[in-house]
């Protein structure tokens, strides 16, 4: 067998960017919408921020959602890797966030109050209401998913499910190739990267209360041979943007957005 590599390789943890339903201030889900105009111009940047600190991804992961894939290609587009190998998981999809799915933020956490709301949205175990049933059947019948046994497919999610269906794709996917020493890109979404960060730092219910994932801010993980990381939340490649841009994630219905 041959040696380990002296470190493990170079993790690039990327929400795609804002998205039509983000710019309206709506929970989104599993709902596949596109990239707002704002959206491709952060994932422009990202590309930039990336070839900045000579980070070539040699593989990217992304959702079956739009989003994400659109995403992954303006950054490859960017710096030239269109060719590198593209993976795809539905355990990497957003959150299920049910029969919240559509609503305006805004509006949800002015009938609910606020502390439900925010158990909802933030905490590790809160679950709203699920998926009306016509809604679950048209998702569960979608192309994308035939592969999945139904209950796979789900009518609703808190945010321990998503880290549970992160997990082995951590275990059985991601940290295998990083391992080899390869410098791995997965672009995905505020939730399914929250439950990869809480994976990575070991977070307690608090600590994901408190995590926000910024749209379009490329994060960086480096790793000890054993798989370890190096410095706990990873390195923000553009730490102002990221912190602003967290700031506005966690705010999200306190107030009617601007479009």
């Amino acid at each position: 067998m041959g040696e380990r590599p002296a470190r493990a390789g170079t993790l690039l943890l990327l929400r795609h960017g804002r998205s039509t339903t983000n710019a309206a201030g709506r929970f989104t889900g599993w709902t596949d919408v596109p990239l707002a105009s704002e959206g491709v111009h952060e994932a422009e940047r990202a590309a930039r921020l990336l070839a900045r600190d000579g980070l070539l991804p040699d593989v990217v992961h992304t959702s079956l959602l739009r989003r994400s894939i659109r995403s992954a290609d303006i950054v490859l587009a960017g710096l030239d890797r269109q060719w590198i190998p593209a993976q795809r998981s539905w355990r990497l999809n957003e959150r299920q966030y049910g029969a919240l799915t559509g609503r305006r933020k805004h509006d949800v956490r002015a009938e609910a109050g606020a502390g439900l709301y925010d158990h909802w949205r933030r905490s590790l175990h809160g679950r709203p209401a699920p998926l009306p049933a016509p809604d679950l059947v048209r998702l569960r019948a979608d192309p994308r998913y035939a592969t999945l046994r139904p209950d796979a497919v789900p009518a609703v999610e808190s945010q321990a499910d998503v880290t549970a269906r992160v997990v082995p794709y951590w275990a059985d996917v991601l940290a295998p190739r990083l391992r080899t020493g390869a410098v791995v890109l997965v672009v995905a979404h505020g939730n399914s990267l929250r439950a990869l960060v809480t994976v990575l730092d070991g977070l307690d219910e608090a600590g994901v209360q408190r995590l926000d994932i910024p749209t379009g801010a490329p994060l960086r993980y480096d790793f000890d041979p054993d798989l370890r990381s190096v410095a706990r939340g990873g390195t923000y490649l553009d730490p102002g943007a990221a912190r602003a841009g967290a700031a506005a994630v966690a705010a999200e219905g306190h107030r009617l957005p601007l479009s």
